[in-house]
């Protein structure tokens, strides 16, 4: 799954993976986390993610990745944001009042960029990746966590062989065999999720469970 397909997803609008609405369990489950409400959170593969708009009303700085430019431009004018652009290397930073997104290949942003941040939230980046790719990603991940710093993790869980992903199923099993090393795991909820989404019941999809983990990057 290289960088294009994504463009081209954005291109197309053909984005069935972006929520119109904040995430349920985003608002259920952020406050656990105890964040300073000025805290800075990184947000990997944020998209135009509502998400990001929530975080920022608790008062926080948000500083998401993104790899389309589309996405990222959109996000700023469907919020009415005037925002600037600064190049930086082999990446654009685009800001507004709280927010800040890097424009760019998430497995090419240096550690330094993410070096103060306080928290993070991941809903759409690793049910975003292939297997092969998912356990680079989460090798990223790591790197670009600082120790003792916690966040909320929401992925999707269904049996594989019923749908083409993204998004691509995460058990928990796999969470344990390739987060744990990295990062402590607690799960927080798992609930069936299957009625609330069309395209998987469409699909004959037997079940789909959306999982919340609190994970705090180990030292």
């Amino acid at each position: 799954m290289d960088p294009q397909f994504w463009h081209e997803k954005w291109q197309m609008q053909q984005i069935g993976f972006h929520q119109p609405q904040v995430n349920p369990f985003l608002i259920r489950f952020w406050s656990e986390l105890g964040m300073a409400a000025n805290s800075k959170i990184f947000v990997p593969l944020c998209g135009k993610s509502l998400d990001m708009y929530y975080l920022a009303e608790q008062g926080h700085q948000v500083q998401g990745c993104e790899l389309s430019q589309t996405a990222i431009e959109q996000f700023f004018e469907e919020n009415q944001l005037p925002f600037q652009v600064e190049s930086k290397h082999q990446h654009q930073f685009f800001s507004a009042d709280q927010i800040e997104l890097i424009q760019g290949d998430i497995f090419t942003i240096d550690p330094s960029e993410t070096a103060d941040i306080r928290g993070f939230y991941d809903r759409a980046a690793l049910i975003a990746w292939p297997e092969t790719m998912r356990q680079q990603y989460a090798t990223t991940l790591a790197k670009l966590i600082p120790a003792n710093v916690s966040g909320l993790l929401i992925t999707l869980d269904y049996p594989q062989d019923t749908l083409k992903g993204p998004p691509f199923a995460v058990s928990q099993e796999w969470i344990e065999q390739y987060l744990a090393p990295y990062f402590e795991v607690t799960l927080l909820c798992c609930e069936d999720v299957l009625a609330d989404n069309p395209r998987f019941v469409n699909k004959q999809v037997p079940w789909l469970n959306e999982a919340a983990y609190r994970l705090t990057r180990k030292v």
